[in-house]
């Protein structure tokens, strides 16, 4: 089968080839560039935890050390600090990395995968469907066409993916600007992530309200001033300035050393494509969507494109075209990105709206920064990474569903698991190879080796009924899970996501909600559920009967 199409080669691009290189897909990947980034400092993201957990998983690359995990964040008004974070285990901070060293790392991985290709300087200016796949050719020093399964458009704004397949774009240009620089010094607090609303030092002119300082690896830090609506021109000269006031503010007295290394304007737009799929062609990334403002991470929305899309291409690729399944990856991803726009939009008014009867309520400022925090640390509306609980993926009606701390079709927490091979490993370690994961909570396995109670009491039934599930299963056991009762059963997507918690084995249930999660069976397969599931059913009574157990 031809292998799938990844147009683009930025970080949503080079992290979805990985995923389904990791699945035994092939891809071709048409960079346009030289195939290397330009270092730029000032150019970086802000990762969330579970995203930075994705990336190194796929790279096999500590990153965390190539970025910075803050100690800390705090939020001041004047000279008040109205909100502060203290980052540990129990509250990991998010990763803050630039992103032409997150690229390399992505890069550097890719180099090792057999079943990806990345051509260089390959600008695509045309492509073409059929019902067995696309054609897409480029112009360069490498002008040819390319056929391939499926194309995925992650080739940014300006996408000439989305052009050519004539996809409205639309919403609003230039909802905030900042300027930025990326410079080296010391500042008060090392490693901790500031946002300063109204500082005392704060002049007239196009930079009065608002600065975040974010810290990077080797006393870099980024600094983004917010500069108020309109298109004033930031020259060197004022920049310099703020930079000196601003530190010299937060040192209390003159400004410190420092070394300045980049800067920029970062304009940030709201746009939602209309459609994120035409057939065989997807939309992935900046490509889909843009957000960004008040502190929200675009690229984490993109790199969560890449991981909702990998295993349903996957799936594709092997099994054949579903279209139940890839229609999801648009219900899904599209609607969570909605919701976060629609949040942020909600919001600008009021954090940005300079005045009205709302600046005059006693608290509405604390109030107002517990937003921002929100949006610059993945919290709440603003930033939570979203779930599918509408999603047409979602199995409805199960007799045997029982709620856990997780919502369906939220992300699930991250537990030790003990793997097949009887080995402790992290749930979210066996995340991303394309197979359902059903976790077993039973309390007391970690004390005793795995050969003492892998055949003994619901273990051989719940081994059956996985055996005869529609798809590949690893079974894992679990100490416990939040809000999960000893004899729980959990069904996971290959994305992480709950699919349902069962109480106890129920085999019929199980299937059921295996079979919704692939997008239900394919016309072809339909005239055959009933007798499979079944037929799933009776090896778990069979094996329950052997062992002589079967607590529900």
């Amino acid at each position: 089968m031809d292998p799938v199409i990844i147009v683009g080669a930025g970080p949503v691009g080079l992290t979805l080839a990985l995923a389904l290189a990791r699945q035994e897909v092939p891809c071709v990947v048409l960079d346009e560039g030289p195939g290397k980034d330009e270092p730029r400092p000032a150019r970086s993201v802000v990762l969330r935890e579970d995203t930075t957990a994705l990336l190194e998983r796929l790279t096999g690359a500590p990153l965390a050390r190539a970025g910075s995990r803050w100690a800390g964040w705090r939020s001041m008004r004047r000279k008040q600090v109205t909100h502060e974070v203290v980052f540990d285990a129990t509250a990991p901070a998010p990763l803050h990395i630039a992103q032409h060293v997150l690229t390399g790392a992505l890069r550097a991985a890719l180099t090792r995968e057999r079943l990806v290709e990345v051509a260089v300087d390959s600008r695509l200016d045309s492509l073409e469907q059929e019902p067995s796949g696309v054609t897409a050719h480029t112009r360069g020093p490498r002008s040819t066409w390319w056929r391939g399964s499926y194309l995925v458009g992650c080739d940014g704004p300006r996408s000439t993916v989305r052009k050519l397949q004539d996809i409205r774009f639309p919403g609003r240009t230039a909802v905030e600007r900042h300027a930025v620089a990326a410079l080296r010094t010391e500042l008060p607090r090392p490693g901790e992530a500031l946002l300063h609303r109204m500082p005392p030092w704060r002049a007239s002119g196009p930079f009065a309200g608002e600065v975040t300082a974010r810290p990077l690896p080797d006393s870099v830090w980024r600094l983004d001033w917010l500069l108020p609506p309109g298109k004033d021109l930031v020259t060197p000269e004022l920049l310099l300035t703020r930079i000196r006031e601003t530190l010299a503010g937060w040192a209390g007295g003159p400004t410190p050393p420092y070394e300045l290394l980049d800067t920029g304007v970062h304009t940030v737009h709201h746009r939602l494509a209309r459609r994120w799929r035409a057939d065989r062609v997807f939309l992935a990334g900046d490509a889909a969507h843009l957000l960004g403002s008040l502190g929200t991470h675009g690229l984490d929305e993109g790199l969560r494109d890449a991981d909702n899309l990998a295993w349903k291409l996957a799936l594709a690729w092997h099994h054949g075209h579903h279209e139940a399944l890839l229609d999801s990856y648009q219900a899904e991803r599209r609607a969570i990105v909605s919701a976060r726009l629609r949040a942020a939009d909600q919001a600008l008014p009021l954090l940005r709206g300079g005045g009205g009867l709302r600046s005059y309520v006693p608290g509405s400022g604390r109030g107002h920064d517990a937003l921002l925090v929100d949006g610059h640390l993945g919290q709440g509306p603003l930033g939570a990474p979203g779930g599918h609980p509408g999603s047409p993926l979602a199995p409805r009606n199960l007799e045997g569903a029982v709620p856990v701390d997780t919502p369906l079709g939220a992300p699930v927490t991250d537990v030790r698991v003990t793997a097949e091979d009887g080995t402790f490993v992290r749930l979210r370690d066996r995340l991303g190879r394309g197979a359902l994961l059903v976790v077993l909570i039973a309390p007391g396995t970690g004390v005793w080796e795995r050969r003492h109670w892998v055949s003994a009491g619901i273990m051989p039934r719940l081994a059956a009924a996985v055996a005869a599930l529609p798809h590949p299963a690893e079974l894992l056991v679990a100490e416990s899970y939040p809000g999960a009762a000893a004899h729980t059963v959990l069904l996971v997507r290959p994305d992480g996501h709950l699919v349902t918690a069962l109480g106890g084995v129920r085999p019929a249930d199980l299937y059921a909600a295996a079979e919704t999660v692939l997008g239900g069976p394919a016309d072809a397969e339909t005239a055959g559920t009933a007798e499979t599931a079944g037929t799933a059913e009776t090896a778990g009574t069979e094996a329950r009967t052997a062992a002589g157990a079967g607590s529900r």
